[in-house]
């Protein structure tokens, strides 16, 4: 069973009759769902996952006002709660990740992983925000949300980077991709400097990776997750995880190949989208193309390779 699916049925079996019963007052007024770090609220989670961090529980968020309130008395409900369902033990979190779930003020939670306590309202607050935050805040299910407030504030989230912050990323990362598989990976064994050349191969894919997911337009989550989460994009998405995953396999040190296979797929799909106006195999001109067309004047005079 899926820890989401087993958290959703806990909360509708276990925790609601409960809550009905013991705070009906405060039903109405607060978001229920599973949403942040743990690999089930990604639905990645496996019988590896099991080993801690994981187990039927949920997220309980309210407002400033009822959290302090209500926070105290929600908090020990919940702790009283049984500690077994389906014979699966309540979710087990270690020192590090405490919190993930139970009682939350909202602002709280968001501010957590992005810095903020409300929706980004400037380019500038949408640049800098940790794009794993995003993934991490707009994963998972709510599963009930009687004020709206969390939900306004997730769908804030999930409208996505404004596009001039999208076309800064996707250049930046495409020019990065460029200086370090395209031209350093084969310069890096020239010197016969394996390290470095392992290096760049790695610095190469995560940045390919970078570059899908904005080409769709979704928040790239965690490391451990990223190829997995790639392999289900549409367009490029999947074609480019198989291109990635033979990079893979053999000798390490003879990719350039792949390397160059993978960067000519990626600037087809930047042509296709409009977002690149140059022809050519290397992919740091296409980077080029796509932070001239940014409207923002500080955003489009930013060095390239910086977000």
């Amino acid at each position: 069973m899926k820890g989401l699916e087993l958290c959703r049925s806990y909360w509708e079996n276990i925790g609601l009759p409960s809550l009905e019963d013991a705070f009906p007052q405060v039903l109405p007024r607060i978001a229920v769902g599973l949403v942040g770090e743990g690999s089930d609220c990604f639905g990645y989670d496996d019988p590896i996952s099991q080993d801690h961090d994981w187990g039927p529980g949920f997220c309980l968020w309210l407002s400033p006002a009822d959290h302090s309130r209500f926070g105290v008395d929600l908090s020990a409900w919940y702790a009283a709660l049984p500690q077994t369902f389906m014979s699966f033990s309540r979710l087990r979190q270690t020192d590090e990740t405490a919190g993930r779930v139970g009682v939350m003020e909202i602002g709280s939670f968001y501010s957590r992983y992005l810095g903020l306590n409300r929706p980004p309202r400037t380019i500038e607050e949408w640049r800098y925000l940790p794009e794993s935050g995003l993934a991490v805040t707009t994963n998972g299910e709510i599963f009930r949300d009687g004020p709206g407030d969390f939900t306004t504030f997730r769908s804030a989230l999930l409208a996505y980077y404004p596009e001039d912050v999208r076309r800064k990323r996707l250049a930046a990362v495409c020019a990065a991709a460029a200086q370090a598989g395209q031209y350093n990976y084969a310069r890096c064994l020239a010197r016969k400097d394996r390290i470095a050349a392992l290096t760049a191969l790695s610095i190469f894919i995560d940045r390919v990776q970078s570059a899908v997911f904005l080409l769709n337009r979704r928040y790239r989550p965690y490391y451990k997750w990223t190829q997995r989460a790639m392999a289900t994009l549409p367009g490029p998405g999947g074609e480019l995880a198989s291109l990635i995953d033979t990079l893979a396999e053999g000798d390490i040190f003879r990719k350039q190949d792949a390397i160059e296979e993978i960067s000519a797929s990626l600037i087809r799909e930047l042509q296709h989208q409009g977002l690149s106006t140059v022809s050519g195999d290397y992919l740091l001109p296409h980077a080029q193309s796509i932070q001239a067309q940014i409207r923002d004047d500080a955003l489009r005079s930013a060095h390239l390779m910086g977000f």
